[in-house]
């Protein structure tokens, strides 16, 4: 028997996604890696390696963490097809991840399962159009004037105020669909206890307080487990894969 799977399921879906996302990535990868060869050997920069080496270590030092973490925590949300996404369109947590928590919540299936997975999957798509539509409008066409009419006591507005709202408003929402009162507890406890408590005593572990308070929320969730629940393997109809 043949092992290609051309039939609708989501195996195919899996297979199909699986391969263009790695391909896609890749070359995403290949392109962004390209910018310090072109700089290197193409352009008159006046640049070095040694000076490229610093510049990566510099932001590898701050960032470096959210390499591992990142993917850690996006996964159970987007599933495998919406990290592909998600990781070569770019604003995750600010953009993709909030249309992703949306949809699920509005069509009432939970992250983690197949249904989760497919409507992640579409709101990256969504979100991705109306953002390129969008920077089309205002920018390309707009542009500049556009930036030069709104009156300035509203931009400063918008740069405090709007993406905290929007990410609060996300949060909640996710906590109410998650229903998981326990793990709350915990990431709010942890959050509370990394920036009132360790930042002001370790002022240099700043730049990595959000990694810090993910990785204590991931541990101390997971030594707390109910371990009745989450060692027993489900025996549903396939839908509930993933974190339930």
């Amino acid at each position: 028997m043949s092992n290609n799977i051309t039939s609708p399921s989501h195996a195919a879906f899996e297979k199909t996604t699986t391969k263009w996302g790695s391909i896609t990535l890749f070359i995403g990868f290949l392109i962004a890696t390209s910018v310090p060869f072109y700089l290197l050997f193409v352009a008159d920069a006046n640049v070095d390696f040694g000076d490229i080496l610093t510049g990566f270590l510099a932001v590898f030092a701050v960032y470096g963490v959210f390499y591992i973490v990142e993917p850690l925590t996006y996964f159970p949300i987007l599933g495998p097809a919406g990290m592909y996404q998600a990781f070569l369109i770019g604003n995750i947590s600010n953009k993709l991840l909030p249309s992703a928590i949306v949809a699920q919540a509005t069509i009432g299936v939970k992250p983690g399962t197949r249904k989760g997975e497919y409507a992640a999957t579409m709101a990256i798509c969504g979100a991705a159009l109306i953002h390129v539509c969008s920077m089309v409008l205002f920018v390309g066409i707009l542009g500049t004037w556009l930036v030069a009419i709104i009156p300035e006591p509203v931009t400063l507005v918008a740069k405090l105020y709007i993406l905290p709202a929007i990410l609060g408003g996300v949060t909640v929402q996710l906590i109410a669909s998650l229903k998981q009162v326990k793990s709350t507890l915990i990431a709010l406890g942890a959050a509370a206890l990394v920036i009132l408590v360790l930042i002001p005593l370790v002022p240099v572990l700043a730049s990595g307080d959000v990694a810090i308070v993910v990785i204590l929320t991931i541990a101390i969730t997971w030594f707390t487990r109910n371990r009745s629940v989450t060692d027993t393997k489900g025996t549903g109809d396939g839908d509930n894969v993933g974190i339930n």
